[in-house]
């Protein structure tokens, strides 16, 4: 016969609390990547393509360069690294909440 005391009911709690925090953190995660590559496909589809002939019409000032042709040739990469840069921040940001996250769940254990 299983016992059913209340010592015996706390580790599903905890896994509960640890399985609820994994889905939040790879939810977080997702949401995270879906914003930034739409960033990009914006600044490299969007900018560098498919409004390249309107963007065309303005110039980077200082250099002449066309503005459709500057995201197809540099603009795109330079986003590219910026959404790297972001991701990283964004991730440090969700692992220590995660950290944290976790923790409490040890410690309420």
């Amino acid at each position: 016969m299983a016992s059913t005391t209340p010592s015996s009911r706390e580790p599903d709690l905890h896994d509960a609390r640890v399985h609820a925090a994994l889905e939040r953190y790879w939810r977080d995660n997702l949401r995270v990547m879906a914003a930034l590559l739409a960033i990009w496909a914006l600044a490299s589809l969007g900018c560098g393509v498919l409004f390249a002939d309107w963007l065309n019409r303005f110039h980077l000032p200082f250099t002449g360069f066309p503005l459709g042709f500057w995201f197809a040739q540099q603009g795109s990469i330079m986003v590219f690294v910026l959404c790297i840069l972001a991701y990283c921040i964004a991730m440090n940001r969700l692992d220590l909440r995660h950290h944290r996250e976790l923790e409490a769940a040890k410690g309420a254990r």
